[in-house]
């Protein structure tokens, strides 16, 4: 199965990254440019900038276009706890909506995060979760296929972390990074929110008890309904 077309664009974007065609604090063409080079429609170019700029990649300034992320401050978060356990440890009903649910083969990023091999398929999956009904965070989650694949949907979806504990797999740690930006037009309709609200990304790679990489999360968190707590 191949890559999406947004997915091929997002690799050869982040390549030329990678290679210095652009560096940090560039500015890069504009989505017409860049669509009338590969060929594609603007959604498809704009679906691959927008997965650029979820993975911090790339970033965008409001009125003045899309550049080349510049470096930012990292602070490390010691626990690793599930959307799920987070909810119910606030005492609210944690439920969640399914956008997307895909075997495919992983983008170059996942590919780097997960340490996959090149014949590895992932299991890419988009959701909106929910606290007592209220949308907090839309969330794009890659797994790779073959530790999911004897897994039905709702045990993938509804808590992942609980599904691989009660077959025996430890959760280990987590590496994290917590960033700024502003709601797009399709995450202010998924979350309830104007565009252009604040929200709080979180990028997450989360390892097993052996040390494996088993989940690369890219999430936005509606920035009025959550907080991160940090303890030293």
């Amino acid at each position: 199965m191949g890559s999406p077309i947004y997915i091929q664009i997002h690799n050869q974007i982040k390549t030329w990254i990678e290679s210095d065609k652009w560096s940090v604090g560039d500015r890069i063409p504009s989505e017409r440019e860049l669509a009338s080079q590969f060929g594609v429609s603007r959604m498809t170019l704009r679906q691959a900038i927008q997965t650029l700029v979820d993975e911090g990649i790339l970033e965008r300034h409001v009125g003045a276009g899309t550049y080349v992320s510049r470096k930012k401050v990292q602070e490390k978060m010691s626990v690793v706890t599930s959307f799920t356990a987070l909810t119910e440890a606030q005492g609210k009903t944690p439920s969640s909506k399914t956008i997307s649910f895909i075997v495919t083969t992983p983008s170059l990023s996942e590919i780097e995060k997960l340490k996959l091999a090149d014949n590895q398929r992932v299991l890419r999956m988009e959701r909106i979760r929910y606290a007592d009904d209220v949308p907090i965070c839309f969330e794009v989650a890659t797994v790779p296929y073959e530790l999911v694949k004897e897994y039905d949907r709702e045990q993938i979806t509804q808590s992942l972390y609980r599904t691989l504990e009660s077959q025996g797999l430890r959760i280990g740690h987590s590496q994290q990074i917590v960033s700024s930006m502003l709601a797009s037009e399709k995450i202010a309709d998924y979350l309830d929110l104007k565009r252009g609200d604040a929200i709080l990304r979180l990028r997450q790679i989360t390892l097993l008890g052996d040390g494996t990489p088993f989940e690369y999360v890219r999430t936005q968190y509606a920035g009025n309904r959550f907080e991160f707590y940090l303890e030293k």
